[in-house]
């Protein structure tokens, strides 16, 4: 059965051991879509690590910003896709440019997406409101246009995690 799960919580939390975790779960067509671009050596060892642990059940998908379009041509019937993270296709999209609307339009595509498509999706995400508030314009900005792609993608999933010290906690199912 189709499903769209939606994975918050803080860095470091779990996030991403657990949205494998349900990924497998809802399919063995496992394609993982990766919007972290490599650009340091810590960026490169943090993919190796994540690489590594997955193994060779998943087909990844390296996209910073095009993230629609390569699952539009990727969907069907069977397939998971695992989003990991939606916060940096967001902030992927702000330093091109995108304006606070344009963000908005984006996560609310995305959404739209992940609801009507054949595959089942798990889409991972930070929560960025529950820190110190930022220091500068641009962390405001940045901090608040999360905050909306998160509302929006937890309205839009059957299931919303919330991941705290390795531990999740489900907070909405249908």
């Amino acid at each position: 059965m189709k499903k769209v799960i939606f994975i918050t919580g803080g860095a470091r939390s779990g996030k991403s051991a657990f949205s494998e975790a349900a990924a497998k779960t809802l399919g063995k067509d496992l394609v993982y879509i990766a919007t972290m671009e490599p650009l340091d050596g810590e960026m490169k060892a943090r993919i190796k690590k994540h690489v590594s642990r997955r193994g060779n059940d998943w087909k990844t998908i390296e996209e910073p910003l095009r993230v629609v379009e390569n699952m539009k041509k990727r969907d069907r019937t069977g397939r998971v896709f695992l989003l990991d993270c939606l916060t940096l296709f967001m902030s992927n999209h702000m330093l091109k440019g995108l304006s606070e609307s344009g963000l908005e339009k984006k996560a609310t595509e995305l959404a739209r997406f992940c609801k009507s498509c054949k595959a089942s999706v798990v889409i991972v995400s930070n929560e960025v409101g529950m820190g110190l508030v930022p220091d500068n314009p641009l962390g405001r900005q940045f901090r608040d246009a999360q905050g909306i792609a998160n509302k929006i993608m937890a309205a839009t999933a059957e299931e919303v995690y919330f991941l705290v010290s390795g531990i999740a906690i489900k907070i909405k199912s249908l």
